[in-house]
């Protein structure tokens, strides 16, 4: 491991250090309950906006670095997924939400006119 001009290891070199022997000791169930914290942690000290704000943040940087292909493929991988887990009424009510919601963004359009 590199040394810096005072012959210890940087910041980072400690912390990567100190990573890997706590995923050698830990299993994914701690990493899953301290991730599960943080999000608690983090809802309690954040509004809407702020969620709003970062996952408008990491839309634009997800559509930089990918292409129409790339949304095509996890579009294809949810909705494979979701047929698993869901029913035909399911999909019967989300296609009667999207209907109306269509039909009142038309009414707006045309009363926009």
């Amino acid at each position: 491991m590199a040394r810096n001009n005072n012959g210890k290891m940087s910041r980072e070199q400690a912390g990567k250090k100190g990573g890997n022997v706590t995923s050698r000791n830990h299993d994914q169930e701690f990493y899953e309950e301290i991730g599960q914290k943080g999000g608690k942690a983090t809802a309690q000290n954040h509004d809407q906006d702020f969620y709003e704000e970062i996952g408008q943040k990491g839309g634009e940087a997800t559509a930089k670095n990918h292409d129409q292909e790339f949304y095509e493929e996890i579009g294809q991988k949810g909705g494979e997924a979701t047929s698993k887990s869901h029913d035909q009424e399911f999909y019967e009510e989300i296609g009667e939400k999207g209907g109306n919601a269509r039909a009142r963004q038309r009414r707006n359009n045309s009363n926009n006119s």
